[in-house]
């Protein structure tokens, strides 16, 4: 990976283990410390065109888009099918209206996916480094909710178009889906304190043991996996601990 990594004359970090997403960000902005740039994220299952770089970068000179802190091309799968980019913020409140079959309310603030995420240089040096209490997942919401809080925006470009497989960070589906609402976890603990997380925890139990009763076959037994998740404690099932 170095040797490919220098032949396009880029610089290869390896910071000697698995730190997870956020602390691996922090070591590059680290060393771009004084440095003047915009820095683009990119998952290891997204491809991501010099030429859709060059429409994000111009997206965020625009005067009228000054106060965008990160833009996300628009993602299309190995098929070309449109993905979903923007989703609220997790919130108890949402939680509840999901375990109600209301999670398609509308919601005012919501962050952008970060497969693709182009953030601007003055927004980091406002908003400051990523949590990395966060191993993977939902450490760009984190991000964009504190940019969000000091006045600044997500977009999209719609002129640029990136490629996204999904699922690129591991081939044990039922890690991935550990590691997610561990995420979830923390994100919680971390805006809505111990009584958030009870209600969002609450709330997710009843909802997927509600769908168990309704459902059938393989998506009766995710919800039943997802009922137990929480029940016991996404954190500590993932082995991450538990705040």
């Amino acid at each position: 990976m170095a040797a490919l990594v220098e032949r396009h004359g880029a610089v290869y970090v390896d910071p000697g283990s698995n730190l997870g997403f956020a602390a691996g960000v922090n070591v590059a902005l680290g060393r771009l410390e004084g440095q003047h740039v915009d820095v683009v994220l990119v998952n290891p299952d997204a491809i991501v065109t010099p030429g859709a770089l060059r429409t994000l970068h111009a997206f965020l000179q625009q005067e009228e888009n000054i106060r965008v802190a990160a833009v996300s091309p628009r993602l299309v799968d190995s098929e070309n099918t449109e993905q979903r980019l923007a989703w609220p913020f997790p919130t108890p409140a949402r939680m509840c209206a999901e375990a109600l079959g209301l999670g398609r309310l509308p919601a005012r603030a919501r962050f952008l996916v970060g497969a693709v995420l182009l953030l601007r240089e003055e927004a980091i040096a406002d908003v400051g480094l990523f949590d990395e209490r966060f191993f993977l997942y939902a450490e760009e919401a984190d991000w964009q909710r504190r940019a969000c809080q000091r006045g600044w925006t997500s977009a999209v470009c719609a002129e640029a178009v990136a490629h996204h497989a999904g699922a690129g960070t591991s081939t044990d589906s039922i890690r991935r889906e550990m590691l997610f609402h561990a995420a979830q976890e923390t994100y919680i603990r971390k805006w809505y304190g111990p009584a958030g997380w009870w209600l969002y925890r609450s709330a997710a139990c009843l909802g997927a043991g509600v769908r168990t009763l309704v459902l059938t076959k393989d998506r009766r037994r995710e919800a039943a996996r997802r009922a137990m998740l929480y029940f016991r404690g996404p954190r500590r099932s993932a082995a991450l601990g538990s705040d």
